[in-house]
């Protein structure tokens, strides 16, 4: 039961925040997946922003934290996996539900010029995500190469680490970058691909009952 509740809440936290990123660009004019970041589409202008905010991201932030959760709880004990899955639920979770309840400004104002206290809070949130979620999945990578069967999850781990946090670099690096959509997606793609990959890989790792 709890190997089931791991990997569905892990492939329906992705299919969630998946869905709703493509919905929200077909339903936002002219909007462009490589050159506006993630946000934009559900900014306090955006059309049918809180239609994506609260059947969307907040469902997803949910299912990200249970299946942080469940990941400590039924995973092999651990105190590396334990403080990378508390870092997952809380940047990758709790920064998903924040920066949807307090959603940015009109077209996310780049220039951050008298910013909202609500595009304050979702930026802070955004920043301490990605600066989390990188390290966190290198220490469960860490973690998991003592598993068996777990040596495949920590060489995606470490490489999912390196992608995001050199794509985290070059994103802070120039916010006004004119592919800073793209350059978000190959973040968000990286994790939500560890986090699918996980999902799968738990299931032959809890085959063999370790207890660590």
């Amino acid at each position: 039961m709890k190997t089931s509740l791991l990997f569905w809440t892990g492939i329906l936290s992705v299919a969630f925040f998946v869905l709703t990123t493509i919905i929200g660009g077909f339903l936002y004019p002219n909007y462009s997946h490589i050159s506006q970041f993630i946000s934009e589409s559900y900014a306090v202008d955006a059309p049918k922003a809180d239609l994506l905010r609260y059947f969307g991201y907040i469902p997803s932030g949910i299912l990200f934290i249970l299946f942080s959760l469940f990941s400590i709880k039924t995973l092999p004990v651990s105190g590396l996996k334990t403080i990378g899955f508390i870092g997952v639920g809380f940047g990758y979770g709790f920064g998903t539900i924040i920066c949807s309840i307090f959603n940015c400004d009109a077209g996310c104002n780049p220039k951050f010029i008298n910013p909202s206290l609500s595009q304050f809070i979702h930026n802070s949130m955004g920043f301490v995500t990605y600066m989390i979620v990188p390290f966190s999945i290198l220490l469960i990578g860490i973690a998991s190469r003592k598993w068996k069967n777990g040596a495949q999850l920590s060489t995606i781990s470490y490489l999912v680490f390196i992608i995001s946090f050199l794509f985290v670099t070059i994103l802070n690096a120039n916010l006004d970058s004119p592919y800073k959509g793209l350059i978000q997606r190959i973040i968000e793609g990286s994790i939500l691909f560890w986090i699918i990959y996980s999902s799968y890989s738990y299931k032959k790792i809890l085959s063999t009952n370790l207890n660590l």
